[in-house]
């Protein structure tokens, strides 16, 4: 992997491990799906505060990055006043193109050649999938902060992502801001058993006093289904998520609780949790988001409505905090709140995290195995023209055959990456065609 010199007209991070300034430069990476247009919301949302308040961050978007939906990447630019901009999608002629993008980057390389042309002091990771993991390596080697919503980065390339920061030259440390509800919702509880002023970032030092994180699932919409039916689950059925509106990859991996997986491992990498410390219970009202134990027995809880845009508005805003645009939580209202663990045998996957951290495999490709393989299972679900249709639980199980057919080996540059990802979507084709 190439090394690209930290800017050196980048002013440095503050002490306190995050850029302080009166105007903050944010590049956006998939701003046209869920968690990009979200959070291109919640700037506006905190510019217009900012207008009232000469005291408040101003955050300026200088970049936007898309893969194929051109015209709405145009409207977001127009909107935004962007001039750089990115499209995966290179297929359609440049003079169809809105005049916006007549100088997009364009090709499967254009999100990592805006982070590397476009002056940023923070990068939103919010593309989908293994797509997102060249441009997300890329803002750190440039000692950008990280606001991260690719689960893709940590799962499958976790060891690179940590080294590089660990690598960071002093007082340019880059930070790696969750915006998973449930890594966000850890990141605030840890704050809390610290019992410290001094806010860290993200990928957080062993915390002995924790003995516990428990990251919250939904339970996705089959939830209460006998295995039966949901061996018949339809890419309709499966997509009607109970209480959160993603993306459909993303619903998909929640209704195979694949998503808590993919969770679990994002977790160890960035609070430092070996398996003896990671939990899942599963919660269907989506209000407490993880829970941490402390040593002591006490434990420390997140609630919060049940809207991406929280957890957005605090990477952005961190150390602070400002007023937000989700809907207030009325406890009264709700009266309980419910907690079951997860049924590992209607739903296999939420147990795969376990074959990819530890001592032996965390720095292995048996993150990049997994998760490719899903991707390619998830895509062949959904695929509407596909002769024979894939059944539901089948995507659990092309995962776990992958990683039980493909040797995970040491994780040194992202070219091992790449291969194992290769060979498990490989795997994936070969077993449904």
């Amino acid at each position: 992997m190439t090394h690209v010199a930290h800017n050196p007209r980048r002013t440095p991070p503050a002490s306190d491990g995050f850029a302080a300034r009166a105007i903050r430069r944010v590049l956006v990476l998939g701003a046209t799906g869920s968690i990009g247009t979200q959070t291109l919301d919640v700037i506006e949302h905190l510019n217009a505060r900012a207008a009232a308040d000469p005291g408040a961050t101003t955050y300026r978007v200088v970049g936007l990055a898309a893969g194929a939906n051109a015209d709405r990447l145009a409207e977001l630019a127009r909107r935004f006043g962007v001039r750089d901009v990115a499209l995966a999608d290179s297929r359609a002629p440049a003079a169809s193109l809105p005049d916006e993008l007549a100088r997009a980057a364009r090709g499967p390389q254009a999100a990592e050649q805006l982070v590397r042309g476009v002056e940023a002091d923070l990068v939103v990771t919010a593309m989908v999938g293994a797509a997102g993991l060249p441009a997300t390596l890329a803002a750190l080697e440039l000692g950008r902060d990280v606001a991260l919503a690719n689960k893709e980065t940590l799962v499958a390339a976790g060891s690179l992502v940590a080294d590089l920061i660990e690598r960071a030259p002093a007082g340019r440390r880059p930070s790696l801001l969750p915006i998973d509800s449930e890594h966000s919702a850890v990141w605030q509880c840890l704050g809390g058993a610290r019992g410290e002023d001094n806010p860290v970032s993200p990928p957080w030092p062993d915390e002995p006093r924790v003995s516990r994180v428990t990251l919250t699932a939904s339970g996705g919409p089959f939830r209460e289904w006998a295995a039966d039916r949901v061996r018949a689950a339809t890419p309709a059925e499966a997509l009607r998520h109970p209480t959160w509106t993603m993306g459909g990859k993303i619903t998909i991996d929640s209704a195979t609780l694949m998503n808590k997986t993919l969770e679990m491992i994002e977790a160890h990498w960035l609070f430092s949790l070996g398996p003896d410390k990671l939990d899942v219970l599963v919660h269907p009202q989506s209000i407490v988001h993880a829970l941490v134990e402390t040593i002591d027995g006490s434990v420390l809880a997140q609630l919060g409505a049940p809207d991406m845009r929280t957890a957005i508005q605090i990477a952005l805003t961190a150390p602070r905090r400002a007023p937000g645009l989700a809907r207030r939580l009325d406890l009264a209202a709700l009266r309980s709140l419910h907690f079951e663990p997860p049924d590992e045998r209607r739903f296999p996957a939420v147990g795969l995290w376990r074959r990819c951290i530890g001592p032996d495999r965390s720095r292995t490709t048996a993150g990049a195995i997994l998760n490719a393989a899903n991707e390619a299972a998830v895509a062949a679900f959904l695929s509407p023209d596909r002769g024979r249709p894939l059944a539901f639980p089948r995507i659990a199980e092309l995962a776990a055959a992958a990683l039980d057919a493909i040797p995970a080996r040491e994780t040194r540059t992202l070219a091992d990456v790449t291969l194992a990802d290769a060979q498990a979507r490989e795997f994936v084709a070969r077993r449904t065609a």
